[in-house]
């Protein structure tokens, strides 16, 4: 499945392939993951729910979603939570609601 991956140590923000949930585990570090939704569309930001308390690098906010520190995956998940789906935004739209901090 297609996904964007947000890595704020390098201010960047790249397209990856998603497997399985444990790919975003992997990509994000840590097994706290939280979810909060990106759009009406079904994106869904994933990250570490603990991220300011291990005081990762790099910081980034998506619209006037709260701010994350560390790498964050962008992609689409079923509105029932049944599974997860290929990201509808674009690397550029999200790029142009991202800022990083």
């Amino acid at each position: 499945m297609k996904a964007l991956l947000i890595r704020p140590q390098s201010r960047s923000i790249e397209p990856i392939e998603i497997g399985r949930f444990e790919d975003i585990v992997k990509l994000i570090g840590y097994e706290t993951i939280a979810i909060d939704e990106v759009d009406a569309s079904g994106d869904r930001l994933f990250f570490d729910e603990e991220c300011f308390l291990r005081g990762s690098e790099g910081r980034f906010q998506i619209d006037s979603l709260i701010p994350v520190s560390g790498n964050g995956v962008v992609m689409g998940a079923e509105e029932d939570g049944s599974g997860l789906r290929d990201v509808t935004l674009s690397q550029e739209a999200l790029a142009a609601r991202t800022k990083f901090l």
